[in-house]
């Protein structure tokens, strides 16, 4: 590749796109394209095809998708395969019809089953349920993942699949149904400390530029809605769930790593003669706690309130998840640099910057 290849981010806006289009960008790749929603509707299929005839990406970073938290997933369960079958499958198949060599798509840790021996391997693929919650956005991911590896076999392509655990970030989305679980404790944990320290004023700029709300006795009756109030936070599940927290950062860091430097057929895994798994985990190998995490971003915010959970079961998700990377780092990637604290903070800065 050169710094000149011509390279398309699907998704530019997102947490995970945004991060690898600033990484390019600090790297010297200067023939950049990306293209709003508005600009190209990516489950147009007569849209990206002529998008795709048009600018011949010599390069594809796929990080667009409909993603959401429990919540969303479990009352758009339809819209999240659909959205995300039509967006992946329209610029795959573009792609290869366009003469693109390379591409990398954006997976999920949640293509894994539900009950996978730990820690997770890319064999593990198949071998049981996923996850009944985020099964949709689950599905449409292995979707993704075997159709990329199944045209990079016939068509001798380089089209590689990252599976990432849990990734966080500046540029996540803070709403509470469509948000993931950090961003999502994250914004309840800041609202409570708004309403705890009575900073009315700031309280209701956040509310605003989110769902629109006008006076401080509405914020308070909406916030409650959410078990939120002046003296405490009560959040989905146990709290003793665990997982990975991949910070957007080095997850482009290993995006870019792979696209310069591996081969689809050096991602291969031969099963008794067959030839499957081509996805590459990425993960921190650091499991936490969602209480650990939530008492955490309770320290960095420096909130005085109460932090309980309503302590149901089903909402908690899969249990544990761990991640086994040997692959990625046996393909030379040097792992993730961005601790969960250092992490966090990062977050939260640029979060109160943004409010400014």
């Amino acid at each position: 590749m050169k710094k000149d290849s011509k390279i398309y981010i699907a998704g530019h806006r997102g947490l995970v796109g945004s991060a690898i289009l600033k990484k390019l960008k600090e790297q010297g790749y200067n023939n950049l394209i990306y293209k709003t929603h508005q600009e190209l509707d990516l489950t147009n299929q007569k849209a990206v095809k002529e998008f795709f005839e048009k600018e011949k990406p010599e390069v594809v970073v796929f990080a667009a998708a409909k993603v959401g938290g429990m919540l969303a997933q479990l009352k758009q369960r339809g819209n999240f395969l659909y959205e995300n079958l039509t967006m992946q499958s329209n610029v795959i198949h573009s792609a290869y019809e366009n003469g693109c060599k390379r591409l990398i798509f954006i997976a999920s840790f949640c293509i894994y089953p539900e009950f996978a021996q730990m820690p997770i391997k890319e064999q593990a693929l198949f071998k049981g349920d996923l996850q009944y919650n985020n099964e949709p956005y689950g599905v449409a991911k292995i979707a993704g993942v075997k159709l990329c590896e199944f045209y990079s076999l016939q068509h001798e392509l380089d089209y590689l699949s990252i599976a990432p655990v849990s990734v966080y970030g500046a540029e996540d989305r803070f709403d509470f149904l469509s948000s993931h679980v950090q961003a999502a404790i994250f914004r309840k944990i800041y609202l409570a400390k708004l309403l705890n320290e009575g900073r009315d004023e700031e309280l209701l700029k956040d509310l605003k530029c989110y769902e629109k709300l006008g006076t401080i006795n509405t914020a308070k009756a909406y916030l409650k809605t959410y078990n939120i109030d002046e003296n405490r936070v009560i959040l989905l599940g146990t709290g003793k769930a665990s997982r990975e927290f991949l910070h957007c950062d080095d997850l482009a860091e290993a995006c870019i790593y792979f696209m310069e430097n591996i081969s689809f057929k050096q991602c291969l895994e031969n099963e008794n003669g067959k030839l499957k798994n081509s996805q590459i985990n990425v993960g921190t190998g650091e499991l936490i706690s969602i209480k650990e995490l939530a008492f955490l971003i309770k320290e960095i915010v420096d909130y005085k309130g109460e932090i309980l959970f309503e302590n149901k079961a089903q909402n908690d998700g899969t249990i544990k998840k761990l991640s086994d990377f040997t692959k990625a780092k046996s393909l030379g990637w040097s792992g993730a640099k961005i601790g969960i604290k250092d992490g966090l903070k990062q977050m939260y800065e640029a979060y109160i910057s943004k409010s400014l």
